[in-house]
């Protein structure tokens, strides 16, 4: 596809690519294919190339789009380059040497929504990669009363607007610059931003009306042309740099590679080195191929051969060995350089990407390595060890792996994006390990650590309901139903809970004296197996007689061991409700005062 004088070209400005990330369902895709829409509809053929993974829009329909927004003249640079698959997934996965591939994002957000979870991923995204961006404020033709305006820049069409529809649209956008702030981005109607490097461009649009759209565009090239041309300059005539964007089965030619070529040229016969799941792969490009125009689309001829392609540009790859290639993993020309001067340039921008791992902790599969490094970095926020990290599907190794761990709680998979082979599907199934699977990585982490606390809830539950717990009662006056064999008597429970068949205690002179166990307990006539704080019962108690061993108003205790004791001061505290802590103190500052170390 490159047409480029390689003998004269040694510094050509590239296009710029744009990246388009959002929450679901705020209209990512509607927006692209209205750019792209809009691009054909200005009429002559060829307005837009569609590239594999891209369309370039070149200049002269920029600005044909734009209107008096962007003037031709003014601008050096060859048009834009938008990446087709929208979302932050993709935008993870386009890694160039630099860190994000993308040189200048667009994130969309529903002017009626607002911020929602991923449109936080995607800020956080952003942030990391330091990547410049501008807000769509998608969806304005939804405002009430709204009266649209189809294909107009957005001041135009703000101006047919009643003064209701105004002041609804700009309390959704004021509310929309306010988040922004919230999470440390100066924002303002692009019209008014004076420096978009310190504060960021908020464009309102409708992806289905068109309106807005031409401010989109201008706002791109003007960034573009105004901020980056230094970056958009590449020796075309150099050796091709790229990302892999996805690896794909494609009939006739094997397991292929779709690319995003930023830098350089790529022709077929060149050698390259892929970064792979073991280790780099060196092979020789058999054929570079581009989506043929949308009218000729046959399902077996889907692809034109083309001997060459510079940056930037989508190109589909077709070479032998690329099935360990992995999605997000650098792609290089070798050119006149030594091949292992380029092996180990492959593997110095993988180790960059590498997770580290424990040995404890949970398995992270992901389709990409950009989304395997997001993961990564998620988790560790999360706190959560990670023992194996890998590019790729559910297999039957993954299942094994996670098998292994010593902790519950990490005998776990996450997938992120990925399906599960069938083989690991029937491994899975018979085994303890738990899949949590999600296309959205918050949502992903939060299933598990949602998991991870059922699970720990349950566990103290199990324990709690073995471990003798502290309570302490008082034999009420004249409620002495029988004196022996058991006694039976009437009881106020002070504070924790009484359980039937524990040992009661009664301090004497410091020392515990155990009088007896429980039998029975009664509550308003009916048998109870337990009765909490501040309840009235009758309990029976085998041994003791009352008027020797025990006696009205006596302050009585169940009788906790020392190791039980021990395990709710310092494992269960917060899991015991408050009277039953009093009950526990108690109890314990009763036995320090003759042991002080009793349970510790």
């Amino acid at each position: 596809m490159s047409d480029t004088d390689s003998t004269s070209q040694s510094d050509t400005l590239r296009t710029p690519i744009v990246a388009v990330l959002g929450h679901v369902d705020h209209g990512k895709t509607s927006l692209l294919d209205k750019v792209r829409g809009s691009a054909v509809s200005e009429g002559e053929a060829g307005a837009i190339t569609q590239h594999i993974g891209a369309t370039a829009v070149p200049l002269d329909t920029v600005s044909q789009m734009a209107g008096s927004l962007v003037n031709p003249d003014d601008f050096d640079l060859p048009g834009l380059l938008f990446i087709d698959t929208p979302g932050h997934h993709s935008f993870s996965t386009l890694r160039s040497r630099g860190g994000a591939l993308a040189d200048i994002a667009i994130l969309v957000v529903d002017v009626n929504d607002g911020f929602q979870p991923q449109t936080e991923e995607a800020i956080d995204i952003l942030k990391r990669t330091g990547t410049p961006f501008i807000v769509a404020a998608n969806k304005v033709d939804t405002t009430p009363g709204w009266n649209p305006q189809k294909g107009e820049p957005i001041q135009k069409s703000l101006e047919a607007q009643s003064s209701r529809a105004k002041s609804k649209l700009d309390e959704s956008l004021y509310e929309l610059i306010g988040q922004l702030s919230d999470r440390g981005f100066s924002s303002d109607f692009y019209w008014r931003v004076q420096n978009f490097q310190k504060n960021i461009g908020v464009v309102p649009v409708s992806a289905m009306t068109g309106e807005g759209i031409p401010d989109l565009l201008g706002v791109l090239m003007g960034l573009s042309q105004r901020y980056m041309k230094d970056e958009m300059a590449i020796d075309v005539a150099g050796p091709g740099y790229g990302t892999v964007l996805e690896v794909k089965e494609e009939r006739g030619f094997g397991a292929t590679l779709d690319v995003v070529l930023y830098d350089g040229t790529i022709r077929a016969g060149d050698t390259i080195v892929v970064g792979g799941a073991n280790e780099p792969i060196v092979t020789e490009v058999r054929a570079l191929l581009q989506p043929r125009p949308n009218a000729e689309i046959r399902t077996e001829k889907r692809f034109d051969k083309v001997e060459e392609v510079g940056a930037a540009a989508g190109v589909k790859i077709a070479a032998p060995d690329l099935e360990d290639a992995m999605a997000g993993a650098p792609v290089r020309v070798v050119g006149d350089r030594d091949v292992d001067e380029v092996i180990h340039e492959v593997e110095a921008e993988l180790a960059d990407i590498e997770v580290t791992t424990e040995e404890e902790g949970v398995v992270v599969k992901a389709d990409t390595l950009g989304s395997l490094e997001a993961m990564a970095n998620a988790l560790q926020e999360a706190e959560v060890p990670i023992l194996r990290a890998e590019v790729g599907d559910i297999a039957p190794r993954d299942v094994a792996v996670a098998s292994t761990a010593r902790e519950p709680e990490h005998k776990v998979i996450l997938g992120f994006n990925v399906d599960v082979l069938s083989n690991a599907q029937d491994e899975l199934d018979t085994s303890d390990v738990k899949l949590f699977d999600d296309d959205v990585i918050y949502q992903l982490i939060e299933e598990y650590e949602e998991y991870v606390d059922e699970m720990k809830r349950e566990q103290q539950e199990t324990i709690l309901d073995k471990i003798v717990r502290p309570c302490r009662f008082r034999i009420l006056e004249d409620h002495v139903f029988r004196q022996n064999n058991p006694a039976v008597v009437g009881v106020e429970i002070m504070s924790g809970t009484i359980k039937n068949n524990m040992n009661v205690v009664k301090w004497e002179d410091g020392e515990p004296n155990r009088v007896g166990q429980l039998s029975g307990i009664q509550e308003q006539g009916e048998d109870v197996s337990s009765a909490r704080a501040g309840s009235r019962v009758s309990v029976a108690i085998d041994g003791p007689t009352v008027g020797r061993q025990i006696d009205e108003g006596d302050e009585l205790w169940i009788e906790v061991p020392e190791k039980h004791a021990k395990i709710l001061e310092q494992e269960l505290r917060d899991d015991i409700p408050v009277d039953e802590l009093e009950a526990l103190s108690g109890y314990l500052d009763k036995h320090r005062r003759r042991d002080p170390f009793w349970g510790k």
